[in-house]
């Protein structure tokens, strides 16, 4: 008598593997999950966004022979010394403490050679990435840590951070065992103490109150300097035009695919709006007042190559800002140390745990022996290495489209492959007109 086959099992859609594991370990330690390293769920994302390029009815430019220019100016509206850039890619802010002075170095050595700026994060200005950074701007952040007028003066920008893309509304953590003898001077706090950053400003409540903190930087700086505002992709197209009004120069836009040192992972993957979601409502905010291009737009969060950088430009920002990606350009999460991730209990390619400081690679640690493993002189020149292949990849886009200059790409030059780009990014789905959202259709 024939047996009927078993029915294999299976497995919940809701209650996956990563998830029944993460009910454990909340179960048995009692405390949420803290990691760095950006949202890893599947997000609507440039990948879903085509270039049309041209052929009769438009004209592409010869690579050999035909210009396209990358360069960008920062900071017209009203700063006396705006930033001049080579490439419309900067490097995002980020903190030492969370990375090692190597690692701070290398960025700023990269970052000089591509023509670019880099940025400082929390925790204060080091020597080292001053002295290697020839455009730096410096984060003026809630925390305060390591704030100080002389180092306003010395840098080439300040960037007023109201928010970040992986945690819009909370602040971060910096443990213990990263907080050196120099990193607790630098930040006036004691040594082996983990220091959380706060999540907002002690000093104002609201757009009027940052109004008066421009103007008070800006005094602070004889007017010299360009001011960002840094905001996290939460309500774009309001948080822009309240930045414009408090008198921003430039402000930057973090999508949720940005990384972080270390936050709540419900933050990471729970909270804000991805980048592609972010720049159409942020462009409409500057151009219903008349400051698109006057006040310029840079955006970051899963910036990984020129296509990307190319496509962010088609939808109206002037430039983009690199983290993750720099951080892999020095060296990180390579798998030559995979042995060594193994024996952290991940992988290369997952490795997230950057607030722990026992990263192999020497870039997010304090750990002397650790950090001394990046040579920061190798380490710059593969990161202005990865950012010359970006911008070349983004020209090629550019001339592809018959543009002589990359800020020349636009939307028309866009399809899209799914509905939810088409009607983040505001661009026709792929063999049609119909842009979803849009009234008429």
């Amino acid at each position: 008598m024939d047996k009927t086959p078993p029915t294999l099992p299976r497995k919940s859609a809701t209650f996956d593997d990563y998830t029944l594991s993460e009910i454990r370990r909340a179960a048995i330690t009692g405390i949420y999950d803290i990691r760095g390293g950006g949202a890893k769920r599947k997000l609507p994302h440039f990948d879903d966004l085509l270039f049309l390029g041209a052929s009769i009815s438009r004209y592409p430019l010869e690579g050999y022979r035909e210009k396209c220019g990358t360069n960008v100016v920062l900071g017209t509206r009203h700063a006396k010394k705006p930033i001049e850039l080579k490439i419309p890619i900067t490097i995002a802010g980020m903190s030492f403490g969370s990375l090692s002075a190597q690692a701070k170095e290398a960025l700023g050595r990269g970052a000089t050679i591509a023509g670019t700026s880099t940025t400082t994060g929390d925790g204060g200005m080091t020597p080292e990435e001053r002295g290697q950074s020839k455009t730096l701007v410096y984060q003026y952040l809630p925390s305060r840590y390591g704030m100080n007028p002389d180092d306003l003066r010395k840098a080439d920008a300040i960037e007023v951070v109201i928010g970040q893309g992986a945690k819009p509304g909370g602040g971060g953590m910096l443990l213990g065992q990263k907080i050196s003898d120099r990193v607790a001077a630098m930040r006036c706090l004691p040594k082996g103490i983990d220091q959380r950053s706060a999540c907002r400003h002690p000093d104002w409540t609201g757009p009027d109150d940052l109004e008066i903190k421009i103007n008070e930087l800006r005094e602070i700086t004889n007017w010299e300097k360009p001011i960002y505002v840094k905001i996290g992709g939460a309500r774009p197209y309001y948080d822009v035009a309240l930045a414009v009004k408090a008198g921003a120069d430039v402000v930057v836009l973090d999508g949720m695919q940005g990384g972080t040192a270390a936050t709540q992972e419900v933050f990471i993957e729970h909270v804000g709006q991805p980048t592609l979601a972010c720049i159409r409502p942020a462009v409409r905010a500057l151009q219903e007042l008349g400051m698109h291009r006057k006040v310029q737009l840079i955006v970051s969060g899963g910036i990984r190559n020129g296509a990307d950088v190319a496509k962010a430009l088609a939808l109206g920002v002037d430039a983009v800002s690199i983290g993750t990606a720099a951080l892999v350009a020095l060296g990180d999460n390579d798998p030559h140390l995979e042995a060594e991730y193994n024996a952290l209990g991940t992988t290369a390619g997952a490795y997230d745990d950057w607030h722990e400081g026992r990263d192999p690679a020497g870039i997010t640690t304090q750990d002397p022996g650790l950090a001394k493993r990046l040579d920061p002189v190798k380490a710059g020149r593969r990161l202005s290495n990865y950012l010359k292949v970006m911008t070349l990849e983004a020209q090629t886009i550019a001339r592809a489209n018959g543009k002589s200059h990359v800020h020349n790409l636009e939307p028309e030059d866009l399809c899209a492959l799914t509905i939810e780009a088409a009607a983040m990014a505001q661009v026709p789905l792929a063999g049609t007109d119909w842009i979803p959202g849009r009234s008429g259709y």
